[in-house]
């Protein structure tokens, strides 16, 4: 276990978990079970929004975003998305995009940031390369994160950090260290003035294993407590949650280890453990003090091929999106695989490589997923 806390900052989790348990969860969380039609069986017809490359000509979206509330240069139910790649004529490189754009769903596009790695209020070892780790806390505070690279491969790749950015897409404050190594993915919850990161890791042992399997992925909870609108949130805890994840090195995809996260209203932690296409739940997220390793395994196989991205729906199934073959999964919080549908056939097998960020939109009726087969914004609607 790793931890720092003050009392005042287990005080401000309790309070969160006493909220959670009379009803307010973050948005698409739900209740916990219950038999109802899935919600994949309501959305059949794909769409392109807008495309994802920004002016700098960065590739590969990861980080997907339904934005909850206007701040800033962020409005409400636009969709915040991060590109894990620089551009084509750089190489292309994994490791080493450091742009995040704005897309509303009529498909306007704007350039929220782009990040220089030289100029950066704090350490984020070995630069800026960013990843599907996204989210925006109250005030408009984006936290991203950053998983980078010099040539794109994976024998250079460095720890990284979270880049914290204000409303108007500057980067603030980084975090770095105390269990930060190649954060992958994120989820978040906030209440009064803390907020509860969770944080997936694929870095832990992965380059020194050369391709073969390290079952290190670790997934961190990082307590930041809110100072206003004028600065950004400061981390005051930091615990391991999660550890012993497969992982490993890959040509094509980099890294491939824990993604997904997503926490429902009971504060269990569901993880899309990519490496051997299962759904994991840690109990007790918000308030253990101790690792669970990888959880209770939930549900394996099946549909689930590769699973990466992951979301709630507003009644609390779990969505993921595969990487092995273009399809995305709604998985029940039981672990009963309820519905599978493809959305994207692109490339050989069919569909391989192309999702990985997946958000629901704010009224529940549409899946918002990047499409890295063609650097773009899809959406699955009616």
């Amino acid at each position: 276990m790793r931890l720092r806390a003050s009392s005042s900052a287990w005080a401000a989790t309790a309070a969160l978990v006493a909220t959670l348990a009379v009803g307010a969860a973050p948005a698409a969380a739900g209740p916990a079970g219950g038999e109802h039609e899935p919600f994949l069986n309501r959305l059949n017809t794909v769409s392109t929004v807008a495309s994802t490359v920004p002016a700098n000509g960065d590739l590969n979206p990861y980080g997907t975003f339904a934005i909850r509330e206007n701040a800033g240069d962020l409005h409400r139910g636009n969709i915040l998305v991060s590109n894990f790649n620089n551009s084509q004529a750089l190489g292309n490189q994994q490791g080493r995009g450091t742009t995040l754009v704005q897309i509303s769903p009529h498909g306007k596009v704007t350039q929220f940031a782009q990040i220089d790695p030289a100029h950066l209020p704090g350490p984020c070892p070995g630069g800026v390369g960013l990843t599907t780790a996204l989210t925006v806390l109250p005030g408009g505070w984006v936290v991203v994160g950053s998983l980078p690279t010099t040539d794109g491969t994976s024998d250079t790749a460095q720890a990284g950090c979270l880049l914290v950015l204000d409303s108007h897409g500057t980067v603030r404050e980084t975090i770095s260290g105390d269990g930060i190594n190649g954060p992958w993915d994120m989820t978040a919850v906030s209440h009064d003035d803390c907020s509860e990161l969770f944080v997936t890791n694929v870095l832990n042992g992965t380059v020194a294993g050369g391709g073969n399997e390290v079952d290190q992925g670790t997934v961190l909870r990082i307590t930041l407590r809110h100072k206003g609108d004028k600065k950004p949130p400061h981390p005051v805890a930091t615990t391991v949650i999660g550890d012993g994840f497969p992982q490993r090195t890959d040509p094509q995809a980099l890294v491939v280890g824990p993604t997904g996260v997503a926490l429902d209203r009971e504060g269990t932690l569901f993880v899309a453990d990519t490496v051997r296409s299962r759904i994991t739940a840690i109990p007790r997220a918000l308030t253990r003090k101790d690792s669970d390793g990888i959880g209770r395994v939930i549900s394996t196989g099946g549909a689930l091929n590769g699973p990466l991205g992951m979301a709630l729906t507003p009644k609390g199934d779990i969505l993921t999106v595969n990487g092995g073959d273009g399809n995305i999964v709604e998985t029940t919080p039981k672990g009963k695989q309820v519905a599978v549908k493809q959305i994207n056939s692109e490339g050989t097998p069919p569909g391989a490589g192309a999702l990985f960020g997946l958000a629901v939109d704010l009224d529940g009726d549409a899946v918002y997923f990047v499409n890295d087969a063609d650097n773009e914004l899809d959406v699955l609607t009616r």
